[in-house]
C-alpha cells in the first residue's frame, strides 16, 4: 500500500483507503493517479492493488473507502455501498468464458467447476446459467486456464485477458456467458464497477469521481504512456494483449456509466432476485449522482 495524492491535502480527510485490481483496464484508467501526473485535488489515497475476489472480500469486510468490485458482491452490499458513475466495466462482448481442455479428463474422479471467485459476476453468471451444475471451486483468477491445461479441471469459468489467449494455451470455449446474457437481456453485461462507501461524505465522493475522470481522461490521451503502468502488473506481457484488454473493457460506460448502464445493472438485480442468488426484499443498488 502507498500514498498518493496532492501534498495540500484537504484538512480533516484521512487518506482515503483506495483499492483496484492489477487488470489493465483499471491500471490503465488509474495511470494518471498511479503515476502522479493528474490532480487528486487535495484528496490523499493510500491505494493497493489486488485480485478481484480479494477486493471483493474487501469491501465486505468494510477495509477499502473505494475500491474496484464486482457487480455481483455490490448488488449484494448495496445497503452500504454507492456504485461511482466513473470506472466500470460494462459493455458487450466482454464476458466471462467457460473454457475447458480440448481432451476431457477421464471419467471417474469427481467433475471440477473452477470460479475467479464466489463474489464475482462471473461466477454469478455460472450459477444463474448452469443452475444444475457442480458449483465452482473458487481459486486465483490466473489459476484458472494452467489448471485446464494440467487436467486438474473439467471447466473453468474464465475472466480478463484469458479471453484473448485460450486458444493458444489448447483450450476451447463450451460458452461465452456474455453472449448468453446479451441474447437474454439485450443489453450490455455489468461486469464490475467503482464502489464508495455510503458513510462517505459526498463532497469528497465527488472529488474522487472527479480524480479518477481527470485519471482516466490522461490515460486515453496517452495511450502508450498508460502501457507502463499496465505492464507492471499484468498477468499476460504482450502489449497487444493489453491494448485489445483495454479497447474491450475500458468503453463509454467507463467514462460515464449512463442510463443504459443503470438499466443493465437492475437487469441483474432482478435476474438474480428470480433465481435466488440475491435475498429477495433486500435494497437496490444506488449509482451516485444519479
Amino acid at each position: 500500500m502507498r500514498a498518493i495524492g496532492s501534498k495540500a491535502a484537504l484538512p480533516m480527510v484521512p487518506p482515503l483507503r483506495l483499492g483496484i485490481s492489477t487488470c489493465p483496464n483499471d491500471t490503465f484508467a488509474f495511470h494518471g493517479i498511479l503515476s502522479g501526473k493528474t490532480s487528486t485535488d487535495g484528496l490523499q489515497f493510500d491505494l493497493s492493488l489486488h485480485d478481484v475476489q480479494e477486493l471483493n472480500e474487501g469491501l465486505r469486510a468494510g477495509i477499502f473507502d473505494v475500491a474496484k468490485g464486482s457487480c455481483a458482491v455490490g448488488l449484494e452490499l448495496a445497503g452500504e455501498l454507492v456504485m461511482l458513475p466513473v470506472g466500470a466495466a460494462l459493455g458487450f462482448g466482454n464476458g466471462p468464458l467457460v473454457l475447458a481442455p480440448k481432451q476431457p479428463r477421464p471419467a471417474g474422479g469427481p467433475f471440477v467447476v473452477l470460479g475467479p471467485g464466489r463474489d464475482t459476476t462471473a461466477e454469478l453468471l455460472f450459477r444463474l446459467f448452469y443452475p444444475e451444475q457442480t458449483a465452482p471451486r473458487s481459486v486465483v483468477f490466473s489459476e484458472i486456464m494452467p489448471a485446464l491445461q494440467a487436467g486438474r479441471a473439467d471447466l473453468g469459468v474464465c475472466i480478463h485477458e484469458g479471453r484473448f489467449t485460450y486458444e493458444e494455451a489448447g483450450l476451447k470455449c463450451v460458452e461465452d456467458l456474455g453472449l448468453r446474457w446479451e441474447a437474454l437481456t439485450q443489453g450490455p453485461l455489468p461486469l464490475g464497477g467503482l464502489f464508495a462507501k455510503k458513510s462517505l461524505d459526498p463532497a469528497i465522493t465527488q472529488k474522487v469521481v472527479d480524480a479518477i475522470s481527470e485519471s482516466l481522461a490522461y490515460a486515453r490521451a496517452h495511450p502508450d504512456e498508460a502501457l507502463l503502468s499496465m505492464r507492471q502488473y499484468a498477468q499476460e506481457q504482450s502489449d497487444e494483449v493489453l491494448r485489445s484488454h483495454v479497447e474491450l473493457y475500458v468503453n463509454e460506460h467507463t467514462t460515464q456509466l449512463g442510463e443504459l448502464g443503470g438499466q443493465a445493472l437492475a437487469r441483474l438485480e432482478a435476474e438474480a432476485r428470480a433465481a435466488g442468488l440475491l435475498p429477495g426484499d433486500g435494497p437496490a443498488l444506488q449509482v451516485f449522482g444519479a
